[in-house]
């Protein structure tokens, strides 16, 4: 007598797969019962005062109103009920849990407790005390670990250990079912509403004048961002952007664009305006590090170079050529054109080096760029930069007309003279981006590519290693040369101290290393994104001081231990990291700018 065996039923798309036991042995209805309930009481409990006085920043005394922190703690609560009820199969709320899996409400729980309980100790230690918490911070407190309680009781796919069941808590996704087809227009507009939504993030994140409102929105953001990673939605909303690259990057565009139009202070512009200088630079040393493979040590000289051929010809009076003054198109490919000859000349000679040797002399350049103009003053050099002194009262750009020191009025809004300049950034990047991405699709892209995966077979198989990785190092320092033309307009001066390789703040070479590869290497976004991450810390941290650099090594590490090849992956590079089986993306999904790699192809 033969057996029959039924065949498995594949878990539905709205409730994630479920195992016999979580970490805490409580049914399934309960546990689900716990997140959606804790949840909403950790969002009501925002509504409450959770201190007597106002000392504490964003005034956290009035009832019915969220101030500060509470307002991050009320967001992770409503993202925690969300995710909850998707989990229950509600209609309209079955796509965000495509991967079927708990990680996503394990994550927002956890960030909820993370802000709230940071936010009362954070009350503790600056106002002298537990007795100066309010009843709505305990109630708080409590409400915001009720969820965390559900969340590790809910049953994960694990085996019979607990070892093995906290691991499955940030587990990879399951395999996710291919989408429904979606129409192009729809697509379009799911990522105009992201671009808006990321527009206003952006916007939150550096409009927030104090230290303690910014960690806890950084909270609040990790642990957002990886819910929607773990659910599979970020996979899924990448395979939008690749087919709609177009279109993405004029939304992303134009999202800069309006940032000036949400600010109210030109203090915040510019951030903005030197978030963009650094991400130019990051990304030309993008093309140099990501897509050829050479470690330069030195690349914030080529900046350098840039800001100084402006400082001379822009018609400054401490210039040694105080009565040249460019327009500013011919400024700018003065700055571009010095940095590529500088890259040419630095790059023939030492290019025929690899790895550490090649490192090395690039540090040296650096170094010996920030000597040379720190001793260009006439007395123990030529009369060229002024020395330490540096080249001041650098005038403000005129464009057709058009003065970026003046503030102008748009309909009701005004634009400062830092918004201008933030303006003409946007501008700058639109073509950095365009040359970047042209020469990364190009033949000589795929050059550089071949070079950095194995320089040996490159050279065997007919490419001529050391012209294309000039090319890479001329045109990585021209766009940097590019950026430091309007660098030098918008600090009024150039001075020698910022072009160094470490320091206590970017720009510098080893923060623009480290956006390159911590954005991830290769990619558009992943150097930008880096970029405004090393730029915000230093500036938003303040009460840190001297151990930023401290606090900047330790997230490194973090980083580097759990996702080594960066928070915006490049397809390719990620599978070097990983192994086959550990990756947590879909097999056809793009993350990158590069061609999508099967699994089996690689």
């Amino acid at each position: 007598m033969t057996e029959t065996k039924t065949p498995a039923t594949p878990p539905s798309d709205a409730t994630p797969t479920t195992a016999t036991r979580g970490l805490i042995g409580l049914p399934l209805p309960a546990a689900r019962a716990l997140l959606l309930l804790g949840g909403i009481a950790t969002a009501a409990s925002a509504f409450l005062a959770w201190t007597w006085t106002s000392d504490f920043p964003g005034d956290l005394t009035v009832y019915g109103y969220p101030g500060g922190l509470q307002w991050m703690t009320f967001v992770a609560g409503v993202l925690t009920a969300v995710f909850a009820l998707a989990s229950y199969g509600v209609r309209g709320l079955r796509w965000l849990l495509p991967a079927r899996n708990n990680a996503p409400l394990v994550l927002t729980a956890l960030g909820g407790f993370g802000v709230t309980w940071f936010t009362a100790i954070e009350i503790a230690a600056k106002l002298g005390g537990l007795a100066n918490w309010e009843p709505g911070t305990y109630i708080a407190i409590v409400a915001s670990l009720i969820p965390v309680i559900g969340a590790f009781a809910l049953p994960q796919e694990a085996g019979d250990t607990t070892k093995e069941t906290l691991k499955a808590y940030i587990a990879k996704p399951d395999a996710i079912p291919a989408p429904q087809p979606v129409s192009p227009w729809i697509q379009r507009l799911i990522i105009t509403i992201v671009a808006a939504l990321g527009l206003g993030v952006f916007a939150y994140g550096i409009d927030t004048q104090y230290g303690e409102i910014f960690i806890g929105f950084l909270i609040v953001l990790i642990f957002a961002v990886w819910a929607l990673h773990t659910a599979g939605l970020l996979d899924r909303f990448s395979a939008m952007v690749a087919e709609n690259r177009s279109f993405t990057l004029a939304m992303g565009f134009a999202a800069a664009i309006a940032f000036p139009l949400t600010q109210t202070d030109d203090h915040y512009a510019n951030i903005g305006v030197n978030i963009l200088i650094f991400g130019t630079v990051a990304l030309g040393l993008n093309i140099v590090v990501g897509l050829a493979g050479l470690l330069d040590l030195g690349y914030v000289a080529f900046l350098g170079v840039g800001a100084y051929t402006a400082a001379l010809v822009s018609g400054s009076e401490f210039s040694r050529f105080s009565g040249v003054q460019f327009p500013f198109w011919a400024a700018a490919l003065a700055g571009a054109a010095a940095s590529l000859i500088f890259g040419v000349l630095i790059g023939a000679p030492t290019l025929r080096l690899r790895g550490d040797y090649l490192a090395i002399v690039t540090l040296g350049f650096g170094e010996i760029f920030r000597l040379a103009v720190n001793n260009m003053d006439g007395v123990s050099g030529p009369d060229i930069t002024n020395g330490p002194n540096g080249i001041p009262s650098i005038p403000d750009l005129k464009f057709f007309g058009f003065n970026f020191g003046e503030a102008h009025d748009l309909g009701s809004f005004t634009i400062g003279r830092f918004a201008n300049y933030y303006l003409l950034m946007v501008l700058v990047m639109a073509i950095v981006v365009t040359v970047y991405r042209r020469a990364a699709d190009s033949r000589i892209g795929r050059s550089w590519i071949a070079i950095r995966e194995d320089e040996t077979a490159a050279t065997a198989m007919g490419i001529n290693g050391f012209r294309v990785k000039l090319i890479a190092f001329a045109l990585g320092a021209s766009l940097a040369g590019l950026a430091g033309t309007v660098s030098a307009h918008v600090t009024y001066n150039v001075v020698p101290n910022p072009y160094q390789f470490a320091g206590a703040a970017p720009p510098n070479s080893a923060f623009l290393l480290a956006a390159v590869v911590l954005g991830g290497m290769g990619t558009v976004s992943g150097p930008i994104l880096g970029a405004a991450l090393l730029y915000l810390l230093p500036e938003k941290l303040v009460f840190l001081q001297d151990k930023s650099l401290l606090a900047f090594g330790i997230a490194l590490i973090l980083l580097m231990r759990f996702r080594p090849e960066g928070i915006i992956a490049n397809r390719r590079r990620q599978l070097e990291f990983h192994e086959t089986g550990q990756l947590d993306v879909p097999e056809t999904t793009t993350l990158s700018d590069e061609p999508a790699v099967t699994k089996a192809g690689a």
